[in-house]
């Protein structure tokens, strides 16, 4: 198959690392060009901080909030990974970031 895939953005909390590369592989079968994170801080990927000062952390931590914010104005829609039903703060952001810019909104498990 060759032709317009949709992008898909995946949110989610990065303590879900197993379940975004699942969600990745699946998506990406189905046939869609998917856009995840680029780094697992909450599963595995703490050395990434180690050594970071407040204020950089907090730099750093904005700079990926607004890259994942221009990885949903890349996208057609989100799919939310809720393992759960968890969604936190900087997830809810997202999704209220993709309806006001009339991105459609999937989920892992039903809301």
């Amino acid at each position: 198959m060759v032709g317009n895939y949709k992008v898909i953005t995946l949110c989610g909390s990065t303590r879900f690392k197993n379940e975004f590369m699942e969600a990745q592989k699946r998506l990406t079968l189905d046939g869609n060009i998917v856009i995840s994170v680029g780094l697992f801080g909450h599963s595995g990927d703490s050395e990434v901080w180690d050594g970071m000062d407040e204020g950089t952390l907090s730099k750093t931590k904005e700079m990926l909030d607004d890259m994942h914010k221009r990885k949903i104005d890349m996208a057609d829609e989100i799919f939310v990974i809720n393992v759960g039903g968890y969604v936190g703060d900087s997830t809810k952001s997202e999704i209220a970031y993709a309806l006001a810019h009339g991105k459609a909104v999937r989920y892992l498990e039903e809301v």
